[in-house]
């Protein structure tokens, strides 16, 4: 296990930056149970110093309050069914804090204003990820690794290509990146790329695979990516079977789960050296953010 930093892009799926966000949240949200409505716990709030009435009044303030990362659901409803959501988190912690100082409702709500108004930090804290097993590109004692979670049917991951084989080139002993599988439910054919690309990093052909698959972008089909097999020397029969078998699917599910753990929420989303980096995936944007992990 390593510890990398994490850049989230806003390349969602098919729709641009908080829209596809939203809309993913709030599938979620028809899907998932009440419990929000009932609980007393909740993912990364501390309850401990809040007791009595003042929980009580806190409690039923999360039930009521929307969150204000744009999902439309309520604060605890947000906390419960998204709990990788860095603003319901910040803001469930300010609410306990405002009534354990025993602020009054405007106090708190106009804390809250204030910290949703916030612009996110760079980076975000640091998380662990394993990269055993995952295709690498650039040296391993490179002091900044990036790991990349993506969708071969995103158009914004498509986008990123350009940026990451820019980054590595200006910093080719500094930086090495790490690709993770992340297809959406949103796309038809993401699923069926990401172990196809896996297939094909089992004989050694990852990146060309990869390469191919975003090159050719949006066209996934199963004749297409036949051709691409072909193209770059891969045994056909093999390829073949590795895809009819799924053999690659359970590992493709085990990086999503990862993702989400770690707070993946759209694609791209990129880990450099631990921490989720909120911003552009751009080399002008990034390079210089880039020096702090260099001392």
């Amino acid at each position: 296990m390593i510890a990398v930093f994490v850049l989230a892009v806003a390349c969602l799926g098919q729709q641009n930056g908080g829209a596809q966000q939203k809309g993913d949240k709030q599938n979620a949200a028809q899907t998932a149970d009440n419990a929000w409505k009932t609980t007393t716990e909740f993912p990364n709030l501390d309850w401990h110093n809040l007791t009595g009435a003042r929980k009580e009044a806190a409690l039923n303030f999360l039930r009521t309050d929307k969150c204000a990362c744009g999902c439309a659901m309520k604060l605890a409803e947000c906390r419960m069914k998204d709990p990788n959501c860095g603003m319901s988190r910040k803001l469930a912690t300010a609410v306990v804090q405002g009534f354990l100082h025993n602020e009054s409702l405007s106090q708190i709500r106009g804390d809250l204003l204030k910290l949703a108004a916030e612009a996110p930090p760079p980076f975000e804290d640091p998380v662990k990820l394993s990269i055993d097993g995952d295709p690498v590109l650039g040296p391993a004692n490179a002091r900044i690794t990036i790991v990349e979670f993506s969708d071969f049917q995103c158009p914004y991951c498509m986008k990123a290509v350009a940026q990451a084989k820019e980054l590595l080139k200006r910093n080719p002993a500094d930086v090495r990146l790490v690709f993770k599988q992340f297809p959406l439910d949103s796309h038809n054919q993401a699923q069926f790329a990401a172990e196809a690309a896996m297939a094909a990093h089992a004989q050694g052909k990852f990146w060309p695979m990869h390469d191919l698959l975003y090159a050719g972008f949006p066209d996934l089909s199963r004749q297409t990516v036949l051709r691409y097999a072909r193209q770059i020397g891969l045994n056909e029969k093999q390829f073949v079977a590795d895809l009819d078998s799924h053999k690659f699917a359970k590992r493709v599910q085990t990086e999503e789960k990862e993702g989400e753990l770690a707070g993946v929420d759209g694609t791209p989303s990129f880990f450099v050296n631990g921490r989720k980096y909120n911003g552009l995936f751009e080399v002008a944007v990034l390079e210089p953010l880039l020096k702090q992990f260099r001392q």
